[in-house]
């Protein structure tokens, strides 16, 4: 299993009491140990907010409300035909699943609602409300998910929830942000739970208040998030009615009582030296080689890509920075040694993602210098993850790409 959908599966399972303040050092660690477990042939991988933002709080519709799990930790999915199990979790917080449940319904239209399920908050702990159902609106039965958390407004989480990805990094048929009368942050995207023609259509609606409140909607086009049979060509709400639904004034008053029941968000972890997704952008993209024109980028806290094209299609560049990573060391024992002690490996690989695009290959540069301080680099022959290889090879080469993870313009500030 790729790792990054190994960690949304963690996070589909432990997402349930977790603050966003919480989640980078979640994510941290399994990056850490998921590197530690797999060695450093598949190293890059989207950094933390970016990943949160693509599993995000609908993931955690599914543990405890969807099925139950089987003894190994995953979660048992409806078969093709079958429709998903909801249930009412009771919490002692200020809201009930049942005010949850039934303010989603109020603002369904017309059809029926076969199957309900939900959460309220919880004093013990922070736990998101939230409600799902089955709708059939005579055209199929679809899953329709909506919940709150909190975040910190101002903050990179905040704002990858409310950014639209790049084709580069997320698939995706379209998508919409803007900023709301009352300063809310709004996007909707029309994606895919795995891949483009490969399990249920989502389409997920987000909404980042000035309070903190985030507020999260997806739905499918089945019954079921995963594992259920595809029942309609589209799911059953149009954009602009998830828009409304998101926004709707109905959810003010639960909205407000989870809000003061939880707190305000905690600020965004950062640490001194890190570079942020903007630095991340600048750095990688000043140092592409000449005759490189970059058509896409984009970056997080320790990530960032570009798109190059020299004229022979796009090629896909991105890079991890990652300071305490000295655990690792083992794993560069027969590494070449540099006159600093920094340990560089090379390597070429197909699928370099595992996402199964047709015909790609990667080719990577991973360095880990004496103090654990690690930057590792791949490119592709295609113009993003996932995606058909577009070339027969990456548009930079070893000796480029050992040279832009070498630089020091990588190295920890302050």
């Amino acid at each position: 299993m790729p790792f990054e959908d190994e960690l949304g599966d963690a996070l589909h399972r432990t997402g349930d009491g977790i603050r966003p303040a919480n989640r980078r050092a979640l994510v941290e660690g399994g990056l850490r140990r998921g590197r530690r477990k797999q060695g450093v042939r598949r190293a890059a991988v989207a950094g933390s907010a970016l990943a949160l933002a693509a599993v995000g709080l609908a993931g955690t519709y599914a543990t405890g409300v969807i099925g139950e799990r089987d003894g190994g930790g995953k979660g048992s999915v409806a078969s093709a035909g079958e429709v998903p199990q909801l249930s009412v979790e009771k919490t002692d917080g200020a809201v009930t699943a049942e005010e949850m449940i039934g303010a989603l319904k109020a603002l369904l239209p017309a059809g029926d609602v076969v199957h309900e399920g939900g959460r309220g908050s919880s004093k013990v702990g922070p736990s998101m409300p939230y409600a799902a159902v089955v709708f059939d609106d005579g055209k199929g039965q679809a899953q329709i998910s909506f919940g709150f958390n909190t975040v910190e407004p101002d903050g990179d989480m905040a704002d990858d929830y409310v950014t639209c990805p790049s084709k580069a990094l997320v698939d995706h048929d379209g998508c919409t942000a803007e900023t709301l009368a009352d300063g809310s942050r709004y996007m909707l995207i029309k994606g895919f739970v795995y891949d483009r023609g490969e399990g249920a259509k989502q389409w997920r609606a987000t909404m980042v208040t000035p309070q903190g409140v985030l507020v999260d909607a997806s739905e499918y086009d089945s019954p079921a998030e995963k594992g259920g049979e595809i029942t309609r060509s589209a799911p059953p709400l149009t954009a602009e009615q998830m828009k409304a639904l998101v926004t709707d004034a109905s959810w003010q008053p639960l909205m407000k009582e989870f809000r003061a029941e939880a707190g305000a968000p905690p600020a965004d972890d950062t640490r001194p030296g890190e570079l942020s997704g903007e630095d991340m952008t600048r750095t990688l993209t000043e140092l592409m080689p000449e005759g490189l024109e970059v058509t896409d980028k984009g970056g997080d806290v320790g990530y960032g890509f570009v798109v190059v094209d020299d004229g022979k299609g796009g090629s896909f560049v991105q890079i991890n920075v990652q300071p305490r990573m000295d655990d690792l060391a083992p794993e560069f024992a027969g590494a070449e040694p540099l006159p600093d002690g920094t340990r560089v490996k090379e390597g070429q690989e197909a699928d370099p993602d595992q996402k199964g695009g047709a015909g790609v290959v990667g080719w990577t540069v991973d360095t880990l210098r004496p103090d654990g301080f690690r930057v590792v680099i791949t490119a592709f022959n295609a113009p993003g993850q996932g995606q058909d290889a577009g070339r027969e090879r990456p548009a930079l080469t070893m000796e480029q790409l050992r040279a832009i993870a070498l630089d020091e313009k990588w190295l920890p500030r302050g």
